[in-house]
């Protein structure tokens, strides 16, 4: 089956899905066969499944087939033929189709960005779940044709391999493809900036241009949104201190000394280069109001016809939506769709159910996707399994079974062929007959010193509970992370908090003590009682520590658009960031003194 969507209204486009959500057992075996017979003589699969002929094949018996014979793999399998592409080697590696770009990953798991084979595929896809997710969200939330979006969007600066091969991320390669301009033209949304605003390279002079066009057609803008939660909080952070120098940019049809780059700075005063003195006027007299209200409410004040704020939330991005509510007002959070660097997964069928409790129903034919069950189970001994987690063989799509938990493995039309992709799911129900999946954790992100396993999720929930204590004392947690210190005996947990406002000692002895007393896995409890574990730290670092290793990693190549402050972490260069910013310290009682 063609992995295309009906172009057209938006009941053409939700007519399409829910055929192929009504048909995903056999869309999915048909998804198999389109990638082998477009990929089946390259060399990566020829080592595995040699010469046998796939034509005259039944879909169920090639599955199988492929399955027995293919392994399961991680990126380190595909490294290696990636290279090479790199290296500008020209043979069929991994796709029959010349691969010309390559997305860098965010790095935000081991620190180390990698190299993600980019198709036209991955642009059309991309495309793709944007008009189905507007689709779905325009059944609830009416906007206007011909609205635009404040999108809060960064691309990465572009470089080339020595083999002439272009790299950048994701996010990068789709701003600048041709289906990003259809997107805004079938979707009849266009956003704010121009072109040089979003590729400026500086991510500081983009979200000022952003903000600075966002008011200036503040009427029009029917929603909010970036790639991450993060990104909008960053941006409106800013405001709080820039607004006044924007509002002089309106009045006077001007452009701040700050805004350096030439590409841009004609650009922004080709848009804004008639003076508008009564719009300064009104946006002065919402600043002076909203900043007497610690900036409560900021998004429907200023923007008063926009519907809703669309962004990722899931994940590491849970924490930031303590303050895109504050921010946001009444204003409904929309959960942004469930993809990675590898492959889209799933769409947001349900706009109007909250961030915390959104589940992503699979586009099966995207991708070809397997789920390998995992138990969490206690060994004889009442030490947990490696990782925490005991597997089962993957099983396909139409296996799965409400309320257990999978790792996705993906097969793509990209050349990644039983791909870990490393991220814990659990299938909360079913969208006809593709699955809805909760976003569980990224299951390299553990905190573990001995027999003690806790995820990215089990350290949100602890760090939420400690911040409760935090926002009673009227202070905020801007951000956060954590780092297992094994080195001195007994090891143990530290978190890194920056917050902001003044808090009494007492305070922050408290909060870390109630997240020493959180942790709930079995072998943390068994070992802090036993003292293996050494008592919980809590380090209170500097403002702007998290700026720091923001900056650290686009200067690296990433974009904005694509950071997530990672929730764990043993990067030795953030370590020696989040050390040398380190103000004040904290060590738990919760076990005794």
């Amino acid at each position: 089956m063609e992995p295309t969507m009906a172009n057209g209204s938006s009941s053409d486009i939700i007519s399409w899905f829910e055929d192929v959500s009504e048909n995903a057992p056999s869309v999915q075996t048909r998804t198999l066969r389109r990638i082998l017979q477009l990929n089946f003589a390259v060399e990566y699969l020829k080592k595995w499944i040699g010469e046998v002929s796939i034509e005259d094949m039944e879909d169920k018996a090639l599955e199988s087939l492929y399955t027995s014979l293919v392994p399961l793999a991680s990126h380190a399998d595909f490294e290696p033929y990636v290279q090479r592409i790199a290296d500008g080697e020209k043979a069929a590696l991994i796709t029959q189709e010349p691969i010309t770009t390559l997305s860098l990953s965010s790095g935000t798991t081991d620190g180390r960005q990698k190299y993600v084979p980019f198709t036209r595929h991955s642009s059309k896809t991309t495309l793709q779940i944007f008009k189905l997710a507007a689709a779905y969200r325009s059944r609830i939330y009416s906007t206007k044709e011909g609205g635009r979006i404040l999108e809060f969007i960064y691309s990465s600066k572009q470089f080339k391999t020595k083999g002439g091969i272009t790299v950048g991320t994701a996010t990068t390669h789709y701003y600048a493809s041709e289906e990003f301009k259809i997107k805004q033209r079938e979707t009849k949304s266009y956003i704010c900036s121009p072109e040089e605003v979003i590729s400026s390279g500086d991510y500081k002079q983009s979200t000022y241009c952003h903000l600075l066009l966002g008011l200036y057609f503040n009427d029009q803008v029917e929603f909010i949104a970036s790639t991450f939660a993060f990104s909008i909080v960053q941006s409106f952070r800013s405001f709080e201190e820039s607004w006044k120098d924007i509002c002089n940019d309106i009045r006077d049809g001007t452009l701040s000394s700050k805004i350096t780059i030439p590409s841009v700075r004609k650009a922004v005063l080709d848009i804004i280069s008639v003076p508008n003195p009564s719009l300064a006027k009104r946006v002065i007299s919402k600043c002076v109001e909203l900043e007497e209200m610690d900036w409560v409410g900021l998004i429907p004040k200023l923007w008063p016809n926009a519907k809703y704020v669309y962004s990722i939330m899931t994940g590491s991005m849970q924490h930031y939506l303590t303050k895109l509510r504050h921010y946001a007002g009444d204003l409904p959070l929309v959960s942004g769709d469930y993809g990675s660097t590898e492959s889209w997964i799933g769409v947001n069928v349900d706009p109007c159910c909250p961030p915390e409790k959104v589940s992503f129903a699979v586009v099966p034919t995207f991708s070809y996707f397997e789920f390998i069950p995992l138990n969490r189970s206690e060994n004889e001994d009442g030490k947990s399994a490696i990782d925490d987690f005991i597997e089962d063989d993957p099983v396909p799509l139409s296996n799965v079974k409400i309320g257990k938990q999978y790792e996705i493995v993906l097969t793509t039309f990209t050349g990644l062929y039983r791909y870990r992709l490393g991220d814990v799911v659990e299938v909360v129900g079913f969208h006809r007959n593709t699955p809805k999946l909760n976003f569980i954790c990224r299951r390299k992100l553990i905190l573990t010193v001995n027999i003690d396993k806790n995820t990215e999720n089990d350290l949100q929930l602890v760090v939420e509970k400690g911040s409760k204590i935090l926002r009673k004392a009227r202070a905020e947690l801007v951000d956060f992370t954590s780092h297992a210190e094994v080195v001195k005996n007994p090891g143990h947990y530290i978190i890194y908090w920056e917050i902001k406002g003044e808090v009494e000692e007492r305070i922050l002895e408290e909060c870390c003590r109630e997240m020493d007393a959180s942790f709930v896995d079995h072998g943390y409890v068994v070992s802090r009682r036993s003292n293996s574990i050494g008592p919980l730290e809590l380090c209170i670092v500097e403002k702007g520590t998290f700026k720091k290793i923001m900056e650290n990693f686009i200067a690296n190549g990433a974009a904005l658009s694509q950071f997530k402050t990672p929730r764990c972490t043993s990067n030795q260069v953030l370590l020696r960031i989040l050390h040398l910013c380190t103000i004040k310290r904290f060590h738990s009682t919760a076990y005794g003194p």
